[in-house]
């Protein structure tokens, strides 16, 4: 049976709740970021991005582009209730809902609870119940993968909808540029210039040898890729690999200066760590010199830590194994807990909350 996968993407989510809130807002350049040297964007409306301003873009350099710019400091809270509310509308058609962030999520609607006929009907309700129910446009992909419904997604936003058709996959693909492959980055892409392949079309030209000689495992991933091949299912509340807090600051720091900040983000992972049914058995340290260097050291104890104060005392034991010298600054320090297990008796403070079966929806943050 032939896959119908939705890829839904709202359009410049953080903005577009911002402008939604408040009418004074709309129709003008908004930056979502705190104002600061170390400051980094975290979204921007489509009037902002007019100028060049994009997200994880510094913002200061957002301010010397667009001088107008309207910043607002972010509210996560009322992201995710709007990232909530989303959810809800996607529920009344499938339970087979694979979150990637806030702000976008696949879907696989093969079946759908209203037995709608297509699967292109399915994207209009949704996006059109998003429209009317919570004020907020989304754009959408439709496809028989998730490889080619994440394409098709932003093939018309924003506010778009775009299907891709079985039989039309091949003709799809011939003329994108390899760049456009989801996994392709700027290293990559050069790589595969260097070989002769600009086209996904010139990557079809090779075969599976010559691509796993260049990448190793990637290749062969390519070579699929290229043919619109992608069996990956779409897997709802996917189990949580990490948990991550980090904050970049206001003045390049030397290690022995970062106990406070490491101490509250210690307090924001464990906070997040106790929605989890799971327990987290490695914690890690993550830095950054002011040469933007990036340093990760991480410990697994015995016992997984049993309380805040105790992941705390472990992060800051990790610092010990940095000797870069006491002259050395850094700009950012990051704290996670990482390799999730699940256990047999949950004892641990870790588990005093049973996690929102819609947390899964409200992990990362906005993506481009």
């Amino acid at each position: 049976m032939v896959r119908k996968i939705l890829h839904v993407d709202m359009d410049a989510f953080y903005a577009s709740v911002e402008q939604r809130d408040d009418p004074q807002l709309r129709g003008k350049p908004v930056v979502v970021a705190w104002r600061g040297k170390r400051s980094v964007v975290c979204a921007a409306s489509y009037e902002a991005r007019r100028f060049g301003v994009h997200s994880a873009m510094p913002a200061v350099r957002a301010e010397r582009l667009c001088p107008d710019a309207i910043f607002v400091p972010p509210d996560f809270v009322r992201y995710r209730a709007a990232s909530l509310g989303v959810r809800e509308i996607f529920h009344r058609y499938t339970d087979l809902i694979e979150p990637l962030s806030l702000d976008e999520a696949y879907l696989d609607v093969t079946e759908n609870k209203l037995a709608l006929p297509t699967a292109t009907r399915v994207a209009k309700a949704i996006r059109q119940q998003i429209r009317d129910e919570l004020n907020l446009t989304a754009s959408a992909g439709v496809a028989p993968n998730k490889f080619l419904a994440k394409i098709a997604s932003d093939w018309r936003k924003p506010d778009g909808l775009f299907v891709i058709q079985p039989a039309d996959v091949n003709a799809f693909l011939l003329p994108l540029p390899v760049g456009r492959i989801p996994g392709v980055g700027k290293v990559t892409e050069e790589r595969l210039r260097q070989i002769g392949v600009q086209k996904v079309g010139d990557l079809q030209a090779l075969q599976p040898a010559a691509l796993e000689a260049q990448f190793g495992r990637y290749g062969h991933r390519l070579y699929e890729l290229a043919r619109g091949i992608d069996d990956n299912q779409v897997i709802p509340d996917r189990p949580t690999k990490s948990i991550s807090a980090e904050d970049t600051f206001e003045r390049d720091m030397p290690l022995s200066e970062t106990g406070e900040l490491i101490h509250r983000l210690a307090e924001k992972v464990w906070t997040a760590a106790r929605k989890e049914s799971r327990v987290a058995r490695t914690v890690v340290l993550k830095l950054k010199t002011s040469q933007f260097s990036i340093l990760t050291r991480s410990h697994t104890p015995t016992s997984p830590p049993a309380s805040c104060a105790e992941l705390t005392a472990i992060a800051l034991s990790l610092r010990e194994r940095i000797s870069l010298g006491a002259d050395q600054r850094f700009r950012l320090v990051g704290v996670g807990l990482s390799n999730f297990r699940v256990t047999e008796t949950l004892q641990s403070p870790l588990f005093q909350e049973i996690e929102n079966p819609l947390q899964a929806w409200c992990v990362k943050p906005e993506s481009e």
